[in-house]
This record gives structure tokens, C-alpha cells and sequence, in this order.
């Protein structure tokens, strides 16, 4: 792991966070940089959650890329599960199959953290 590019991570994260009203015109920049910083996808996923949670409609088309930079960084599946609910929904397991269909993420994701057995 490395601690300089983590904390660098964190810091464009945490400026998104105490931002949020005034930074939509550096969006692009800000998540270009994450993407760059965070190794892990840990801080692509809580700015993706966090940025839904705040106004979704406002920050939709800044999830695709924060989502999809998660996904390619956790490897592990440390982070991107907490994404199913927190982008898509409490409810998001009840509708399982039509996000599927309709939602290459969430169908990556959804793949990634259940075997194939249970995704299918």
C-alpha cells in the first residue's frame, strides 16, 4: 500500500465532503485525481455513497466514473459491496434482476461479491 498516495486519497476526499455545496465545477479534476490516488477503491466508493446520500440527481453523472474506479481498484471486494445498497437502494435485492439487465455496474458488482451460483 502506499501511505502517500492513500492520504492523498483522503484528503481529496474529505474535500469533496466539506465542499460539497461550492465543488461541482472541479468535479471532473477532484475524481480525476481520486481515481489516480486511491489504490484500493475505498475512497472511490464512500465518494460515490456519499455524493448519492447528498443528492443523486445533482451528482449522477459523477457516480459512473467513481463506481467504475471502484471496481477497478478492489480487488478484495472490501469496499464495492457497500455500493449495492448504498447507490442502488435497502431495497436493491428485491429488484436483483432487472438491475442486472439494466445496469452494467451493478451488474459487475453484484457479480464480483456473490459466486456465481447465487448471482445467477
Amino acid at each position: 500500500m502506499d501511505i502517500d498516495k492513500e492520504q492523498e486519497g483522503m484528503a481529496i476526499y474529505e474535500y469533496i465532503v466539506d465542499n460539497v455545496d461550492t465543488c461541482e465545477p472541479e468535479m471532473g479534476e477532484l475524481i480525476c485525481k481520486l481515481r489516480l490516488a486511491d489504490t484500493s477503491g475505498q475512497f472511490l466508493a464512500s465518494t460515490a455513497r456519499y455524493l448519492s446520500a447528498v443528492d443523486r440527481e445533482k451528482f449522477d453523472r459523477w457516480l459512473t466514473p467513481l463506481i467504475e474506479g471502484a471496481i477497478e481498484r478492489d480487488r478484495d471486494r472490501r469496499y464495492i459491496g457497500s455500493l449495492l445498497e448504498g447507490i442502488w437502494g435497502e431495497d436493491y435485492k428485491e429488484h436483483v434482476e432487472e438491475l442486472r439487465s439494466s445496469d452494467d455496474n451493478f451488474r459487475r458488482i453484484y457479480k464480483r461479491i456473490y459466486s456465481e451460483g447465487e448471482a445467477m
